[in-house]
């Protein structure tokens, strides 16, 4: 097995701070990264949920963006069942055709 060197830039307090956990759990810092790249390697991505905080939105917040989603709808033209149907059927071909 090849090794390889990793280098990266951190803040002294982070990286402080971290140390002082990975010893307390009873390994260096090198191990915990070492750790945290096969775990990637097995799930393919990030070994933890990484999600966007939930955004709120005020009832008036959401009644404005209705309002105005209606008010763009306005000088849409009808469209029919098979024309939805036919777009719709276009989306999911396009979407096979990615995978």
């Amino acid at each position: 097995m090849e090794q390889v060197l990793n280098q990266f830039r951190s803040d002294k307090t982070l990286r402080e701070d971290c140390i002082a956990i990975y010893e307390a759990l009873g390994m260096d810092l090198n191990t915990a990264f070492r750790m945290f790249m096969e775990r990637t390697r097995m799930v393919r991505g990030l070994p933890f949920p990484a999600v966007l905080p939930e955004t709120r939105m005020t009832r008036a917040e959401a009644q404005r963006a209705i309002d105005d989603m209606r008010a763009e709808a306005v000088n849409l033209p009808e469209m029919t069942l098979d024309e939805i149907n036919a777009e719709i059927n276009a989306a999911r071909m396009e979407r096979k055709a990615g995978r």
